[in-house]
């Protein structure tokens, strides 16, 4: 029973930004690893910069352009709940481009307790993943990518294991100031349950547009996400009154906004919004007010991209998102 409880526990936890059901696991894969895409509303698989926390999102987005970069994040979740990512990319020859990095999410300290609700210690609950990754370019515009997960979570005792693959196509028309973009994303498997029942991969499908206005330094960003499903398991069985999601209730929780201010290479605006992220962290009281919006900005200093963000992914707190990004090469002039 206490393993069980652990990991309804966790899910809840680590899949409270999309409101998923217990059925799911490592749901930590789901919470973007980049400031730019949490600043654009949590989701994006066709935006190209040289920003290579991108690649988390869609690997095709890695390219040579990235050659020897590092990028560190660090989110505040919630409360003592902490997530971050660290990413190493490189060129290969004249085409194509690898990279390695490692997420992860913990949850921090929670009581232990028995059945008739005693305390009888602590315990900490944490989810890790090292990907690998690697893009080739198919032509001038197309770019292909592929990365592999390793998946790593632990709740007190109880440890899990899997394995999982991302795959990416990108458009890009410099010419026209659009791109596009798809990935399958977190196809694979657990591979060693907390228990003797295995879980559903968060597996998932996103298609994205960007279009930079002609005579505006804006673009604009589309994002879909869940293409492999249609309407959401609801999670408050109490609320008696409610009779599932109508047609645009269902069609809207399938999308991500995002709009950026670029004036320049050096510096950006980002403000986004999650329909889904709001109607699933709005009270009955009214409360969760700004629930699914987003913001963020970055600034290059130096030899260093930085880069913040702000989301509302529970009713009751902001999580900020902070990242560095620099290039090897640059220490060397």
């Amino acid at each position: 029973m206490r393993n069980i409880l652990f990991v309804l526990l966790i899910s809840v936890l680590s899949g409270s930004a999309v409101a998923q059901d217990g059925s799911e696991v490592f749901n930590f894969l789901r919470i973007p690893n980049s400031t730019r895409a949490n600043a654009l509303g949590g989701n994006t698989v066709s935006l190209v910069e040289r920003d290579p926390s991108l690649i988390f999102h869609n690997p095709a987005l890695l390219g040579a352009e990235m050659d020897g970069m590092i990028n560190l994040n660090y989110m505040n979740y919630i409360s003592d709940i902490n997530v971050g990512s660290a990413l190493f990319t490189k060129a290969f020859k004249e085409r194509s481009a690898w990279g390695v990095g490692a997420s992860f999410f913990s949850n921090g300290n929670m009581k232990e307790t028995t059945d008739q609700n005693q305390i009888i210690g602590d315990f900490s609950a944490k989810d890790i993943s090292v990907t690998g990754f690697f893009s080739h370019d198919l032509n001038e515009r197309w770019r292909g990518g592929l990365s592999l997960k390793f998946l790593y979570s632990s709740i007190a005792d109880y440890t899990s294991i899997g394995l999982c693959v991302d795959a990416g196509l990108s458009y890009y028309n410099s010419e026209k100031d659009f791109s596009a973009g798809i990935a399958l994303k977190n196809i694979g498997a657990q591979l060693k349950p907390y228990d003797n029942k295995r879980q559903k991969m968060p597996w998932d499908i996103q298609a994205g547009i960007s279009k930079k206005m002609a005579h505006a330094p804006i673009r604009l960003s589309l994002t879909a996400m869940y293409l492999n499903r249609w309407k959401f398991d609801y999670v408050d069985d109490s609320d008696s009154e409610y009779k599932g999601d109508n047609f645009f209730q269902a069609f809207a929780k399938h999308l991500v906004i995002g709009v950026d201010y670029i004036p320049s290479e050096n510096f950006w605006l980002g403000i986004g919004f999650n329909p889904k992220t709001c109607m699933d962290m709005k009270l009955r009281d009214g409360g969760g007010a700004l629930s699914g919006f987003s913001a963020g900005a970055g600034v290059k200093i130096k030899m260093f991209d930085v880069g913040v963000s702000l989301a509302k992914y529970n009713p009751s707190a902001l999580s900020l998102m902070l990242s560095l990004s620099m290039t090897l090469e640059d220490f060397k002039n």
